[in-house]
């Protein structure tokens, strides 16, 4: 049976591949990302995937190892995990009453074959008040997430609109996820309950 290796330490990539019971182990990926060179968000998430993906080796020949990146785009410009207070505050208050962009790159590779895509979301945050964003932050929960905000928990609220797929901005795009794998002979088992990660 064909093996799938999540080459990323996301718990939020981790939930969404168990919520429709595709059986996966992980395998941490290192990777430095400061001499990435690419200007277009688009084409620096798509590079980043690449990377991660290809510095996770193979360890028996059915293996497929998938890789992703999950970057947020403000007027061009990427804005990654927020370093500290500070800097979540001021990407929250960029994105207060604004559009912006969610891009995912993924990777999917075996020893024969490789894709590799990227899936953009567009997101709208109402207008948010310095008490909203500080509140916010007192949940310590931006600063392990792109843009500083998660929207599959407390920053919900924020969001006014999406228009593409709302997986993509928790950090997989899982439909399309889903489909690509099967060219891989990996499947989600509908028919049964959600199943346990294995793997480290």
């Amino acid at each position: 049976m064909t093996q799938l290796v999540l080459a990323s330490s996301s718990p939020r990539r981790k939930d969404l591949l168990n919520q429709v019971n595709i059986p996966f182990e992980t395998r941490k990926q290192h990777v430095d990302e400061s001499n990435m060179t690419c200007r277009s968000p688009r084409a620096y998430v798509q590079a980043l995937a690449e990377k991660k993906g290809r510095s996770v080796p193979f360890s028996v020949d059915d293996e497929v190892i998938m890789s992703a990146d999950t970057i947020v785009s403000f007027e061009g410009n990427i804005l990654g995990k927020p370093a500290n207070r500070r800097e979540a505050f001021e990407m929250l208050s960029m994105l207060s009453g604004n559009v912006h962009q969610v891009y995912t790159g993924v990777m999917i590779r075996s020893v024969e074959q490789e894709t590799v895509f990227v899936e953009k979301t567009t997101v709208e945050f109402w207008p948010l008040s310095k008490d909203e964003i500080n509140d916010y932050l007192d949940s310590e929960e931006p600063f392990d997430k792109a843009g500083g905000y998660g929207i599959q928990s407390k920053g919900s609220i924020f969001v006014k609109e999406i228009r593409g797929d709302y997986y993509n901005i928790v950090g997989l795009p899982l439909s399309r996820v889903v489909r690509s794998l099967r060219a891989y002979g990996v499947y989600p088992d509908l028919a049964q309950p959600e199943q346990k990660v294995t793997g480290n």
